[in-house]
């Protein structure tokens, strides 16, 4: 057998003799038998270090106890040492592993010593049976290897900041001058990242984030979540909201958009966030559900969930994709709500489904000009959507057809005194959920998902709040100075709002007047842009200072008009009229809403102490350090006050770790764990498709294409239908007996070719809700999706 040897000087003549044995340690020559050390720990590091230096890696062996169980002897080998038992043939893991053992002897023994209470080295082998590792390689040792309290600290703190762990490695590497100074490999930053992922959801993702819900509550009184499961009592669907998203909802939520386009989880489920506007034209978050399929029931339990967590106030409009299964649901919980389809998505269908047509301008000129609101009147639309059929014989048309039937819905010129603020689509929604789906992947779990939410929701409210503080900084525009109405309006309007104020009185001076009529209160006006034969009409009432427009600009985003704004000026008014500044738009927009105490709760809400207190010690020990830095002398100062500190922290640490400890058996999280009587809630089931991905779901119209020849011979192939969802077990009763029975049942799950209610847990109010008995069997009908 070779024998790899630890020696001082190199041999030559060995190496001659034999060039397979290889001396890596040639500068120097340790001998451990003998050495002392105080404490087991130290022992081993004792070791390891020596190891290190050496060229292998360590790994504990056995301990010897004498009669009264007191530990005598114990001893390190060489990670090399003895071989591995064969195992079962059938275990491919096992078999597929490389085999690392040689049967190294090299190893250590300490011995307890009577006499002075320490441990002496009482046996010592330094020969090798195998190559040991060159100085550069020394670095992927596995008993070498090791994440530092501080290493780990930074990574969690990136790891919820959103980063990715390949960039948090590469932080770590170019801060120690490169990836060898590290201390461990990016495999051990994997293994880090992962185990602490695994820690977040140690009682099942399902229950760990009904776990976190339940804290977020205790924290935020005006958190609100529900939960649905099924018979199995598997999360189905879910909803959650905190305290600020109320608030923001009472301020506005007069626009929501909703989007279920993206599905950004391990278990394919559908993230569907509910979206507004604020008084800077951002998007705010109102709350935010994952839903595992898009039927009818499902959309009208998500529906009457969020109505509920917002006191029952309705929107006054809705956004949404082109879905009926969604439609059929709004018309349910929200009659009376203006719903409005995205104009995108029906620009995108039309280009599927008129392809032959939409690259004509003139067909693109007049089909833009009813979807996109510039007709001025309904008349003057049918007129416009009357000549596109005849003009390009569309008449036939099957899917303009449809089209027509939702113009209710999609058309601005039927919905001008609904307040819309402008907008025309549901990308608002998209744009935000598209953040979700890139910083999310395929495996992430729920209880994840919604930290990133909360991370998010932090980072939108942070800019809604730098833009506040410079709006109160002065007026938005010079212009302001030189006129009454843009002075008011730079007082009171936001930044962004200012500027869209300021483009209408920009444009107001290229718009000619003149007054048609007047009987001393009521004013009449004909107004008509420059270059434009549109004429439009305005009424000023002197009496109660009242204005409106046929443009409707007022009525659908709130914000006074050119041609209003023409008249006013002309009759120099040097403010606008209270009534027509919309408070939503204001700076003033959330302000006697939030109180105090709330407003406090809400900044501190979900941040871990101990991580402030490391992040304030980070920021502070930076500065001193990088001062430190610039000369040896200081550095040696630095180092010197560092060891103090860290014996006196050390000192303080085993001094308090005894009450801690106690503290910790004496109470129990009651977030952290069920109640005796609750019965844990599972994951829902992994239902994700071969191949699906995280991009945005498109609907029938836009999937929709022509068929080729490849598409005809595969659609004559006969294809199995696949069974989505968990079994039904008649016998299985996951749930206890003291539950709630409504008289509705918000959701329906597919068994064995049978529609049956799905149970829903309201936890929000600690009670959960079965459908009733008479029920159970009973056949639910649902609406189709995407009908075109």
């Amino acid at each position: 057998m070779m024998l790899w040897r630890v020696q001082a000087v190199i041999d030559i003549e060995s190496e001659e003799e034999n060039p397979m044995i290889v001396n890596r340690t040639e500068n120097f020559e340790e001998d451990l038998l003998g050495k002392v050390v105080s404490t087991e720990e130290e022992a081993y590091n004792l070791y390891n270090s020596y190891a290190t230096r050496t060229g292998f890696s360590v790994r504990r062996g056995q301990k010897r106890y004498n009669t009264k169980k007191v530990l005598r002897q114990f001893s390190y080998f060489c990670s090399k040492e003895g071989f591995r038992l064969d195992s079962d043939p059938s275990e491919v893991s096992m078999a597929n592993k490389l085999e690392t053992r040689t049967g190294c002897e090299a190893r250590i023994r300490f011995a307890f010593q009577n006499d002075n209470g320490m441990w002496k080295v009482s046996h010592f082998v330094y020969e090798h049976n195998h190559e040991l590792a060159m100085p550069e390689e020394r670095q992927f040792l596995r008993s070498n290897r090791k994440v530092s309290e501080a290493h780990l600290g930074v990574i969690k703190t990136m790891m919820d900041a959103g980063i990715r762990t390949t960039n948090t490695y590469s932080y770590l590497s170019e801060e120690v001058g490169g990836s060898q100074n590290v201390g461990f490999t990016k495999r051990d930053c994997y293994n880090v990242v992962n185990k602490e992922k695994m820690v977040m959801i140690e009682a099942g993702d399902a229950q760990s984030l009904i776990n976190l819900f339940k804290r977020k509550q205790a924290e935020d009184p005006m958190f609100f979540y529900t939960v649905q499961v099924d018979q199995e009592n598997r999360m189905t669907n879910f909803f959650w909201r905190d305290g600020r998203s109320r608030i923001d909802y009472d301020c506005f939520g007069d626009v929501v958009v909703f989007d279920t386009t993206y599905r950004t989880n391990r278990y394919n489920m559908i993230c569907a966030p509910f979206v507004g506007v604020n008084h800077h034209w951002k998007n705010v978050l109102f709350g935010c559900a994952f839903l595992l399929d898009e039927k009818t029931d499902s959309f009208i339990w998500l529906f009457e969930t969020f109505l509920e967590s917002m006191g029952g106030r309705k929107p006054k409009t809705i956004f949404t994709d082109q879905c009926q299964a969604m439609a059929n649901g709004i018309e349910k919980v929200f009659p009376g709500v203006c719903h409005r389809l995205c104009s995108w998505h029906i620009s995108q269908n039309a280009a599927r489904n008129l392809g032959s047509y939409y690259g004509n301008p003139e067909f693109n000129h007049m089909f833009n000009k009813c979807l996109q609101g510039y007709c001025e009147t309904e008349l003057e639309f049918q007129s416009t959507w009357d000549d596109l059929l005849a003009k390009f014989n569309l008449t036939g048309n099957q899917w303009l057809k449809t089209l027509y039937s939702l113009r209710a819905k999609w058309c601005p010129v039927f919905s001008q005194h609904i307040f819309t603020a402008k907008i025309k689509s549901s990308q608002r929604s998209e744009s935000t959920n598209n953040v979700f789906h890139h910083m999310s992947t395929k495996t992430m779990s729920l209880t994840q998902f919604v930290h990133h939410y909360d991370k998010q929701a932090e980072k939108m409210r942070s800019s809604e709040l730098e833009e506040s503080f410079r709006c109160n900084q002065g007026l938005s525009s010079r212009i302001a100075k030189s006129s009454g109405l843009m002075n008011h309006a730079a007082t009171v309007y936001t930044r962004k709002i200012f500027k869209l104020f300021e483009k209408e009185f920009v444009d107001s001076l290229g718009v000619m007047m003149h007054e048609v009529g007047s009987d001393g209160t009521i004013h009449s006006f004909e107004l008509n842009e420059e270059g434009h034969k549109r004429v439009y009409i305005v009424q000023l009432n002197s009496l109660n200072c009242s204005i409106s427009c046929s443009c409707k600009m007022f009525e659908s985003m709130g914000l006074l008009c050119r041609h209003t704004l023409r008249v006013l000026n002309v009759k120099c008014w040097s403010q606008i009229p209270k009534q027509y500044i919309l408070k939503r738009w204001t700076k003033d927009a959330n302000k006697g809403l939030e109180a105090s105490e709330h407003g406090e709760l809400l900044q501190t809400k979900g941040k871990s102490s101990v991580t402030l207190r490391r992040n304030t010690l980070m920021r502070t020990a930076y500065d001193v350090l990088t001062k430190a830095s610039e000369t040896e002398n200081t550095t040696r100062i630095a180092l010197q006050k560092l060891r103090e500190i860290a014996g006196l922290i050390e000192k303080e640490m085993i001094k308090s770790k005894g009450e801690v400890n106690a503290k910790i058996h004496d109470s129990l999280d009651d977030c952290n764990a069920t109640t005796f009587d609750e019965t844990p809630v599972q994951n829902p089931s992994c239902v994700r498709p071969k191949g699906i991905s995280n991009a945005r779901l498109k609907g029938v119209m836009e999937k929709r294409r022509r068929k080729t020849s490849k598409d005809i011979v595969s659609s004559r192939k006969t294809k199995q239908p696949s069974s989505i969802g968990p079994s039904y077990n008649s016998s299985h009763a996951p749930l206890s007996s003291n539950f709630l029975h409504p008289d509705g049942v918000p959701m329906s799950t597919n068994i064995n070719n049978h529609v049956y209610p799905a149970i829903s847990l309201l936890t929000t109010n600690g009670h959960a809700y079965l459908p009733p008995s008479n029920q159970v069997q009973e056949l639910f009908m649902l609406g189709n999706l995407d009908s075109f």
